[in-house]
């Protein structure tokens, strides 16, 4: 074993290549359509939209490319771009069943905000990460019932495995409130490891939102995690190279294998 190379680090576009090959994504979800929902969130925020069908849907009256499954009955994950000017994604967490939806409006930096080092980002005391994620709870209709979406620590402690593929595996390590270590032990990644900003919802008994946001090639991900069902899906948010010219965001689903808890 060679100690002395360091593994590279790659673009997200290259991950989602590594990531496309005999993948455990989802199949998409037709639950949804032709339902029409108005979002309500606090200070008067609300959204208007309809599924048009598992990969379309009209979101305050402009028709967006989508993504639309389901890790478990009645709960939905809804997921499309803003537009390749804006640089931004749109994740929805949706119960269909209680009327709790959760909004992740996602955010990559622009090439200037990416290169100040974090170095400079301590000593002005702001995020190491340039990427951005809003999370909004709120309700369909106006109407909520059962419990809210809410910030949980109940994953963390937790190591888990994720087989994305044969060939693409990862380990989380659940640290604290706000930060995860992420480790590839097999694939595109292989030997690379960091430790990034991250949140955690919980959405119903053992099912779990959760969002990080990378600090050296721009990424943002955000996941259901399935503790009953063992299983996951999403997103992962980034751009395709390294010039900043184009952006990806393509869908992720895992196996997933519970390797440990540490407690404190």
């Amino acid at each position: 074993m060679n100690t002395t190379t360091t593994p590279e680090f790659i673009s997200v576009g290259a991950l989602g290549e590594g990531f496309a090959v005999n993948n455990n994504i989802l199949e998409v979800n037709e639950g949804l359509n032709g339902q029409d929902f108005t979002l309500h969130f606090p200070g008067g925020r609300t959204h208007e939209f309809r599924i048009l069908n598992s990969q379309t849907l009209v979101w305050d009256g402009r028709e967006q490319d989508a993504r639309v499954t389901s890790v478990r009955d009645g709960i939905y994950f809804v997921d499309f771009l803003m537009g390749e000017s804006v640089k931004k994604s749109v994740s929805l967490v949706l119960d269909n069943n209680s009327g709790q939806v959760t909004l992740i409006d996602g955010a990559l930096p622009d090439e200037q905000a990416t290169s100040i080092s974090a170095y400079d980002r301590a000593r002005q005391g702001t995020e190491l990460t340039g990427v951005e994620a809003a999370i909004l709870h709120g309700s369909v209709g106006g109407k909520q019932g059962g419990t809210a979406h809410a910030p949980t620590d109940e994953l963390i402690g937790l190591r888990n495995r994720y087989h994305y593929s044969p060939e693409e595996v990862y380990e989380h390590v659940y640290l604290n409130n706000n930060f995860y270590t992420w480790h590839c032990i097999k694939g595109s990644e292989a030997g690379l490891g960091d430790t990034e900003r991250c949140h955690y919802i919980k959405i119903a008994e053992a099912l779990y939102l959760f969002v990080w946001r990378e600090k050296i090639v721009p990424t943002l991900g955000v996941i259901l995690i399935d503790m009953n069902r063992l299983k996951t899906d999403g997103k992962i948010f980034g751009y395709n190279g390294f010039d900043f010219s184009s952006y990806t965001n393509f869908p992720v689903g895992a196996i997933t294998e519970a390797v440990n808890v540490t407690t404190h």
